[in-house]
């Protein structure tokens, strides 16, 4: 199983909440993750620690920043979610519904199976809101597997 296959729906919410809000400097308090995720902290700290356990995030003084890792996990989520949006948004389903299509299956499908959705769609360099998607040679390069 690919290490976006692992993770439950919460977790990638827990690593898009510290992305969001660490910087250079400094990394995010459990507080401030429960905040940002509206759970309370002992909530978190159950999505975090499996995180820390995969070596996607590291925990120094109480506070939590993403590795390369846990970097490059969330490129290829970026990625999955949006080739998946692009197939459905070729089916004709309008962007909001591509991206609630997209939710059902992304962290479920496979890398292979991504590569070829993408290649059968034209290999699309932007999802049906515009954003772009991570061309299938830096899969990876980001600190992924």
């Amino acid at each position: 199983m690919e290490p976006l296959q692992k993770l439950t729906r919460r977790q990638l919410e827990t690593l898009q909440a510290i992305v969001g809000k660490e910087t250079a400097e400094r990394g995010v308090s459990l507080k401030l993750i429960a905040s940002t995720m509206h759970v309370t902290a002992p909530s978190a700290l159950g999505h975090l620690t499996p995180l820390e356990e995969q070596g996607l995030v590291a925990r120094y003084r109480g506070k939590s920043r993403l590795t390369a890792k846990g970097r490059g996990t969330l490129v290829e989520y970026q990625r999955h979610h949006r080739v998946a949006e692009t197939l459905f948004g070729s089916l004709g389903l309008s962007p909001e519904a591509t991206c609630a299509a997209a939710r059902e299956v992304d962290l479920s499908i496979s890398h292979e199976t991504v590569e070829r959705v993408c290649a059968a769609e034209g290999h699309p360099t932007v999802c049906p809101h515009g954003e772009p998607i991570v061309p299938c040679s830096n899969r990876g390069r980001e600190g992924g597997n």
